[in-house]
């Protein structure tokens, strides 16, 4: 079965992705694993979505369900259940190999793709946490799933390992469901959730939070369940300070230490990785090195917001489009960018030239905290773009909008922040 595109993911940026090339008549498939649609965002049952692409307040589920009405009227082919198994591509055609228990084995092909299969957690074994290894020990998405979908309380004497945003959450979840949160524990010496959630996640219910500090060292008892774990204060390489350790009596360590852009899938593929995001590089239409090949999300980057990802999503789209309507480019002039001074990484990492668009967005995160900044664009060592921001942190992705017509052929861009008075 041939398709225009096939859309790999039924979360916020596959749905926004689908729906966007199909209202430009392309022939479109959706396939999701799950048995639903709108991925992560139904176990988001927290408020805070959709304030910039509605200019409303939304749960997860709400903002999922506006998106998925809109698909349903637009009456798109999908799968649900379906896993994805094989990706290839031969003679500019895209084989796509699925399995769900329902259907088997199938096979479709498409002129493009796009990929947006999301995230996935960093676990304890990633960052080797010294001890037993008891029951007990769960990442915090996991438990937010748990929690809000299955409706199981998974603790009662809460410890969180990093706060990244669903740490944040799920520390007040589990207070509010009655368990007795002890403390958010932070390696850096700066929180990596959004200002906001530490406010009203923690803050606003007296949780402490113990930057600068880790779990040194888990201790289960004699039925193999987590009854303790000890805290260290870090010195600047993140080695724990003999001395600070607190310890801490608990049946629960939710780990909330970073997610990881999910492009498994591509592994067979020869895609051009970026070591920085863990992702794939891309031009500013979110293609990859492979000709119809686009990822978009949190499979290309980790957004702090979920319309960030409907937005840059829907760029996807869009692009798509004039793909498939332009065809297959005869030459590339490419432009590469980099991250420079106080930059974690960039996206796109390279500008296409036949791609003519009136500015290309760029996405970015700091690796430092700057109550004031200024975003300085470099090509050839001159300055074609700047902008000032305010209260830059590492936490927070920072986008600027590079006007086309600043760039010139020749020569690749550097991107840098400095501190300004």
């Amino acid at each position: 079965m041939m398709k225009d595109v096939i859309v790999i993911g039924g979360g916020a940026g596959g749905l926004a992705a689908a729906i966007e090339t199909h209202q430009s008549r392309k022939d479109v498939l959706l396939i999701e694993r799950e048995t639903f649609l709108g991925g992560i965002l139904n176990q988001c049952i927290h408020n805070g979505f959709g304030l910039e692409v509605f200019k409303e307040e939304y749960t997860g589920p709400e903002y999922a369900d506006q998106f998925i009405e809109t698909f349903l009227e637009e009456k798109i082919d999908y799968l649900l259940d379906t896993t994805v198994i094989g990706l290839r591509k031969e003679n500019d055609v895209f084989f796509v190999k699925t399995s769900s228990e329902k259907d088997g084995i199938r096979f479709f092909q498409a002129k493009a793709v796009v990929v947006s299969t999301g995230s996935y957690e960093r676990t304890r074994g990633q960052i080797s946490i010294p001890g037993d290894r008891p029951y007990g020990v769960i990442t915090a998405g996991s438990a937010q799933r748990y929690l809000n979908i299955d409706g199981l309380l998974i603790g009662k004497k809460v410890f969180v390992l990093g706060s990244g945003d669903i740490g944040l959450i799920m520390a007040r979840r589990m207070k509010l469901e009655g368990a007795e949160v002890l403390g958010v524990a932070e390696i850096m010496p700066h929180s990596n959730g959004l200002t906001r959630n530490i406010v009203q996640c923690l803050n606003d219910f007296d949780i402490p939070l113990y930057l600068s500090h880790t779990v040194t060292e888990i201790i289960g008892d004699d039925e193999n369940r987590l009854s303790k774990i000890k805290v260290s204060k870090v010195d600047e390489s993140f080695k724990p300070i003999e001395g600070t350790e607190k310890e801490f009596e608990v049946d629960t360590l939710l780990l909330s230490i970073g997610l990881i852009p999910d492009v498994t899938l591509l592994d067979e593929l020869k895609v051009e990785i970026d070591s920085r995001t863990k992702s794939v590089k891309v031009n500013q239409a979110y293609e990859t090195n492979i000709e119809g090949l686009f990822v978009c999300g949190n499979a290309l980057q980790v957004h702090d917001l979920v319309d960030n990802v409907t937005l840059e999503s829907k760029r996807a789209g869009q692009a798509v489009n004039r793909y498939l309507d332009k065809g297959k480019a005869d030459v590339h002039q490419s432009i590469y960018l980099n991250p420079g001074n106080n930059l974690g990484y960039v996206t796109p990492q390279r500008i296409d030239m036949d791609i003519i668009q009136d500015y290309i967005t760029l996405s970015f995160r700091s690796n430092k905290k700057m109550e004031k900044a200024i975003c300085k664009v470099f090509q050839n060592e001159d300055i074609i773009f700047e902008k000032k921001l305010v209260f830059v942190l590492p936490a927070e992705m920072e986008t600027i909008k590079l006007p086309f017509e600043k760039i010139n052929e020749v020569g690749d861009i550097r991107v840098e922040l400095e501190v300004r008075s």
